[in-house]
């Protein structure tokens, strides 16, 4: 089977052109690990950037890359257009069993969904919903994503919802759906964390810092704890001083001494902070399949995150890890209490969370459910 993979090349979100090598967002790395563990399959990774880029034509034995020079114009103000038309070009001559979109968010669903070829497409962010929570302006980005999402989904043969939750917010736009997890790098099982021994309890927040991931309302929530217990509150996540609420954020931030800031952390960082972390804390708003919880729990970290959208279906309460309402302060600071009361037993629920990441959200395990919902397609074609 030959698949034609469409995904977003990272060099062009962060405008890294010189990097030597593509390198994609956590989901799409896992499952593409997978992939490579399954030589029935011949992948194509295809992605569409504004600037020539060198790469190396394979990225695995079965695994294939195609950059696609896409002029300006042919973004986003022309429904990225461009990206379509060098799509269909390229997918003409691989010829392509089938082609999967990864993500509703930029070019990847339109260019699956109008390729020419049998397709379907994963959603890792309910535009439509995210716009919903945070009343996206009229032709904000998240406007714009949004309707672009809900253009796209009836027009593909079937969506990947890597959670029931979105499963059935798609339900009434999708010809069919199926629900398969992201799957989590291998790297983040080899990860044994142990925190210092006396030393304060890590808390670990994994998060770009905008209203929707409500940062700002857990370091409030924490206010009473923190002379109360030993605590340092790490976040890792951009902050663009551009907009009030990471402004805040910052403010809040610098007038504590147990709360600091680390900008951007790549993979490799996450990887080291997960190793001293007590805990990882995502108070979210809305949340689908948070790749920092499925990392956390891979490697051992207890979880404390928000009762919102996919996240209780990822973290079963006082077994795998410990849910909160992000509406309500004390929610939150009790969630958090109860780790830093007891380790020993927030220790024991992550060694639970660990073998069920193992049994869930391995990249093998991932990418063998993939293969069943290509070849459902394909048979139904």
């Amino acid at each position: 089977m030959k698949v034609a993979f469409l995904t977003t090349d990272n060099r062009n979100e962060y405008k890294n052109y010189g990097a030597p090598a593509p390198y994609f967002g956590a989901a799409p790395t896992a499952l593409l690990q997978g992939l490579a563990q399954v030589p029935e399959v011949e992948v194509h990774v295809v992605s569409c950037l504004r600037q020539k880029v060198a790469s190396p034509p394979q990225l695995a034995s079965n695994i294939f890359y195609h950059s696609l020079l896409v002029p300006r114009m042919g973004w986003m103000r022309t429904g990225y257009q461009g990206c379509i038309r060098a799509v269909r070009r390229k997918l003409k001559a691989l010829q392509p069993d089938l082609a999967h979109g990864q993500g509703t968010e930029l070019d990847c669903a339109l260019n699956a969904a109008f390729s020419g070829f049998p397709n379907v497409l994963t959603i890792h962010g309910n535009m439509r919903l995210i716009a919903r929570i945070n009343r996206a302006r009229p032709f904000s980005f998240l406007w714009l994503a949004a309707r672009l999402e809900g253009f796209t989904l009836p027009r593909s043969d079937g969506v990947v919802c890597i959670t029931e939750h979105t499963r059935q917010a798609v339900m009434g736009l999708a010809r069919r759906t199926w629900v398969a997890p992201n799957a989590v790098d291998t790297s983040f099982f080899e990860i044994n964390a142990r925190p210092t021994p006396g030393a304060p309890a890590h808390l670990l927040c994994v998060a770009h810092i905008y209203a929707l991931k409500n940062q700002n309302a857990l370091i409030r929530a924490l206010d009473p704890l923190a002379g109360k217990y030993p605590f340092e509150l790490h976040f890792c996540g951009a902050a663009d001083e551009r907009i009030a609420y990471a402004r805040e954020f910052l403010r809040l931030v610098r007038a504590r001494r147990w709360c600091v800031h680390h900008g951007f952390a790549g993979r490799q960082e996450v990887q080291a902070r997960l190793l001293e972390a007590t805990a990882l804390i995502l108070p979210s708003l809305e949340d689908n399949c948070p790749m920092a919880i499925l990392e956390a729990m891979a490697a051992g970290v207890p979880v404390i995150a928000a009762r919102v959208g996919g996240v209780p279906e990822l973290v079963e309460e006082g077994k795998t890890g410990f849910l909160c309402n992000p509406h309500e302060p004390a929610s939150m600071a009790a969630a958090i209490e109860r780790v830093l009361r007891d380790p020993a037993w927030a220790a024991a629920v992550a060694r639970q969370a660990r073998e069920r990441a193992r049994e869930r959200f391995h990249p093998e395990t991932i990418a063998r459910r993939h293969l069943a919902i290509y070849r459902e397609v394909l048979d139904q074609a």
